[in-house]
């Protein structure tokens, strides 16, 4: 395979297997050598010279210029016995011929030389706490890899409108609403786990059932002006809760700083709550049931051309956020 080529699919981070990579390759290698044929004939005016400076037969000449023009369903050039020469269709063509020829081969030297370059400014959103501790870190690195690349980058924990607030790439979490206007690639997922500080299992009692979870107090998680149900799956069926709370905060830290003083059980990201959970400041509880996890998706604007800068930072975090996650999320032997 052409280096060139091979390195475009490698950049597009497309979900397509090699196999079905390589049918659509051999069909654009063929489509491109016969509109190089095309305008090797157009160029001299004959088959002949147009086959000796390819150092192919006339004969193949001959054919691949018929083929194309059965498949564009038009003659490309008036033949006689003594001259040939392009038809208005075929000279409109070559006009379109040359300057893709010209494009092409400028991508593949571009590409070819390592001179690609990530350049201007990507603006991205993300969840505030999910954001500092496990996205800002890759995008970092990112942005120091490529010294043309300016990162703006916007914590926030509401729904942004990427369209008309601006943003390159939103970081999201949990199931995706409406994304009419938008692409999604998924980036992974991350655990969720019931915890409560010692203290106050001690007071009330550890939860044995998913039943007992409303006879305890709850710091509960708000999006959107709207508390988020705990949600875990029971025979495989996933179940709702809606916790018994008197203190609902928007902001993860405060509900991790109101659960460890006391306040009452809450549903916490394993990343958030792991290393509280490490040095005993927090308890599991209902560890042996089986809990949501929430995908995360990145998030862009529908363009038929995606922006390179945008596309680096995608392969970035889907290069490197899983084994993130794994780490932050890996349970004490």
């Amino acid at each position: 395979m052409h280096k060139a080529y091979h390195r475009l699919f490698v950049l597009s981070g497309d979900s397509i297997s090699y196999d079905w990579f390589l049918i659509g390759y051999r069909f654009m290698r063929d489509t491109l050598n016969g509109i190089e044929i095309f305008v090797a004939v157009a160029e001299s005016g004959s088959f002949a010279e147009a086959a000796a400076s390819l150092h192919i037969t006339r004969s193949a000449v001959g054919k691949r210029v018929a083929r194309l023009e059965q498949r564009l369903g038009v003659l490309l050039f008036h033949r006689t016995t003594r001259s040939l020469s392009l038809t208005e269709e075929g000279g409109l063509f070559l006009e379109h011929c040359l300057r893709a020829i010209e494009e092409i081969r400028a991508g593949e030297a571009l590409l070819e030389s390592g001179k690609w370059q990530v350049t201007g400014r990507l603006r991205v959103s993300m969840p505030v706490l999910f954001g500092h501790l496990c996205i800002a870190p890759i995008l970092i690195e990112l942005a120091q890899q490529h010294p043309g690349l300016t990162l703006e980058m916007s914590f926030s924990d509401r729904m942004v409108d990427l369209v008309e607030e601006g943003f390159d790439l939103a970081i999201r979490n949990g199931a995706l609403s409406d994304t009419r206007d938008l692409v999604a690639r998924w980036l992974g997922e991350h655990d969720m786990a019931f915890c409560a500080s010692p203290a106050y299992l001690q007071r009330h009692g550890e939860p044995k059932s998913i039943e007992e979870l409303h006879q305890h107090d709850a710091v509960a998680y708000m999006r959107q002006g709207r508390l988020l149900d705990w949600q875990v799956r029971v025979n495989g069926q996933l179940q709702s809760i809606k916790p018994k709370a008197r203190l609902l905060m928007d902001d993860l830290r405060a509900v991790a700083d109101a659960t460890l003083a006391d306040h009452g059980i809450a549903w916490l990201p394993y990343w958030l709550a792991r290393e509280y959970l490490l040095r005993g400041e927090l308890q599991e509880v209902l560890s042996a049931q089986p809990s949501m996890t929430f995908p995360i998706n990145a998030l862009w604007p529908h363009t038929p051309h995606l922006p390179l800068k945008t596309r680096v930072a995608v392969d970035a975090l889907l290069e490197k956020l899983p084994a993130r996650i794994a780490v932050m999320e890996a349970r004490p032997a």
